[in-house]
């Protein structure tokens, strides 16, 4: 499936700015688990959250995967690693759309530094995304916030 909209990368900021502040922990568990009819929706919803509550662990980076049929998303914090509720497969799979289309990724394997803008701030991450037959990878890194 292939996303065409120009303004995905301005929705990301703005499902961000929406959910600055709120449990982003508990709010990311109700997303997973009740997905609605507007994947492209959950999808942003899902991603700024994963986003948001990276930046609040000052984490260094965000993963995404799916091995198989498997989806799993962990924050990686200096040795530690913290699992949340991965996304349903065709949430998964439109975050991966999502980001390729904002980064006009079209190679199997790529990334690229991307800013988001948060209200009145900005940070650079960098995005790198791999796809083998069996496994697909998103995976942001954040710079050290301390």
């Amino acid at each position: 499936m292939e996303l065409h909209d120009p303004n995905l990368h301005l929705k990301l900021m703005e499902m961000c700015d929406c959910y600055l502040g709120t449990d982003y922990a508990a709010t990311i568990q109700k997303v997973a688990d009740g997905p609605s009819a507007d994947t492209q929706e959950d999808a942003l919803r899902y991603l700024a959250l994963a986003l948001l509550y990276t930046l609040t662990e000052e984490a260094s980076q965000l993963s995404l995967k799916r091995k198989k049929d498997k989806v799993t998303v962990t924050i990686k914090h200096d040795n530690e690693k913290i699992a949340l509720r991965p996304p349903a497969r065709p949430v998964f799979n439109t975050i991966i759309s999502m980001m390729r289309t904002i980064l006009h990724l079209e190679e199997d394997k790529g990334g690229m530094a991307l800013t988001l803008g948060l209200k009145n701030d900005q940070i650079e991450v960098q995005v790198k995304i791999e796809r083998t037959t069996d496994k697909e990878t998103l995976k942001v890194k954040f710079p050290e916030l301390r």
